[in-house]
């Protein structure tokens, strides 16, 4: 959560860097004083402890190892489609392809009554691996939960691994996202790492920068104390036995008197956490994804995950005070409260937006220096997995985000009854 909102922190300490120079007539300590004092400044400091905080845990995240001898357990492998074309066959065949012992894996591909050809591809990778892949078809759209429900409840393996109908995993994901199981029996849920598929424009490029630090070095850092918050539909595995007593209450979520059709994905880590069980991180899972392409896309899937983050939010609180589990309780309280002092950020920024670009051009040329600065940590990470050009991106998207993104937490807090996917 709070890595996703590196920009926005930057953005917040760029508008305080901006208060501090417009105030040189007035002493240091006066001027630290004030900032400290005042609202933006306060959130500016817990922001900058928390991480620093953040940075100490991802120094002790571990990949798991499964131990020596392991005997390796079924898994189930769970693809949910909807109009997805030809790309379900390459997802299906990416799963055929793994280094996976054959005899203890299958693939059931839900087809959610798809309107174009997802099926016929379906039935092609069904001929091509007839001992490994099974198929279900709804007769009309039920949503991803309904799909995923079927999924579970058809699954034969101890373990059920969910990957998208837009994703590929690498030849080793299944037995990485198998080996926490293995390494400790209190582990309820393993998130892998997503990496972007499509990098052929500006938009999905600027992703590959930012899903590199939200979905690596936050998660990572949660995983140190064993409460990953959120465990994405693109790439996870859960125990089945933990999970299937519970598919009524997931498939049949309300929130406000409205069914929830977004955020099945945390609905489901909140489920694994309230049982008393961890969750993990695992970044030798890689599976690689479909991201949007253009603004519209973009705005979008970020509209969905705010949505989710809202809903799934209150859920948490529910029992994050209670004795849910017997150690790590403090830290995810922690995160979940910094965590939101995003919503004051965002309001912040959207006030603060003209000042920072007004025409001035001295203000104008500090404010997007300060944005580049808050910007470089993301870059930075970026270089540490794939030396490439493209860290620039990371840069580019931190005033992209400031600039372009600010109102969607907002529309999503009013629109959060909305059960629309919007993803097609």
């Amino acid at each position: 959560m709070i890595a996703g909102a590196a920009p926005l922190f930057g953005a917040v300490i760029s508008m305080v860097w901006l208060a501090w120079s417009d105030e040189q007539h007035l002493g240091a300590g006066t001027r630290i004083w004030r900032m400290l004092t005042h609202p933006i400044g306060a959130i500016a400091v817990i922001q900058s402890l928390y991480t620093a905080l953040l940075a100490l845990l991802w120094m002790r995240y571990r990949v798991f190892k499964a131990p020596e001898g392991a005997e390796w357990p079924k898994v189930t492998v769970v693809i949910p489609a909807f109009n997805e074309g030809p790309m379900v066959g390459r997802s299906i065949r990416s799963v055929a392809a793994c280094a996976y012992p054959k005899d203890k894996l299958e693939v059931i591909v839900v087809d959610d009554g798809s309107r174009d050809d997802t099926f016929f591809h379906m039935q092609h990778l069904r001929r091509e691996f007839p001992d490994l892949v099974r198929l279900v078809r709804f007769v009309g759209n039920r949503g991803k939960r309904s799909a995923l429900v079927a999924g579970f409840r058809a699954a034969s393996g101890e373990i059920v691994l969910t990957i998208d109908s837009d994703s590929e995993i690498n030849p080793n994901t299944v037995h990485e996202m198998v080996a926490p199981f293995l390494a400790d029996k209190k582990i309820g849920a393993v998130a892998g790492r997503v990496a972007v598929l499509n990098r052929d424009t500006p938009i999905s490029r600027m992703l590959e920068v930012q899903f590199t630090l939200a979905f690596d070095y936050g998660r990572a850092a949660q995983s140190a104390y064993r409460c990953v918050a959120c465990c994405p539909g693109a790439l996870s595995s859960f125990r089945k036995d933990i999970i299937l007593p519970y598919m009524d209450e997931w498939e049949n979520q309300r929130f406000l008197g409205r069914p929830v059709n977004h955020g099945e994905d945390q609905a489901l880590t909140n489920i694994v956490l309230r049982q008393g069980y961890d969750t993990v991180y695992q970044r030798t899972a890689i599976v690689h994804t479909l991201v949007p392409t253009n603004y519209r896309q973009l705005s979008r899937m970020f509209l969905r995950w705010d949505r989710s983050y809202i809903v799934e939010g209150f859920s948490f609180a529910k029992f994050m005070f209670t004795r849910y589990r017997e150690n790590n309780r403090l830290m995810p309280i922690v995160t979940f409260f910094v965590s939101n002092l995003r919503f004051v950020l965002v309001a912040v920024a959207i006030m603060e937006l003209p000042r920072m670009f007004d025409t001035n051009v001295t203000s104008f040329v500090r404010a997007t220096v300060a944005l580049g600065l808050g910007a470089i940590f993301s870059a930075a990470y970026y270089l540490r997995f794939e030396r490439s050009f493209r860290w620039v991106y990371g840069v580019l998207y931190a005033i992209f985000s400031v600039v372009m993104l600010q109102w969607i937490l907002p529309w999503a807090l009013v629109t959060v009854r909305d059960e629309r996917w919007g993803t097609r």
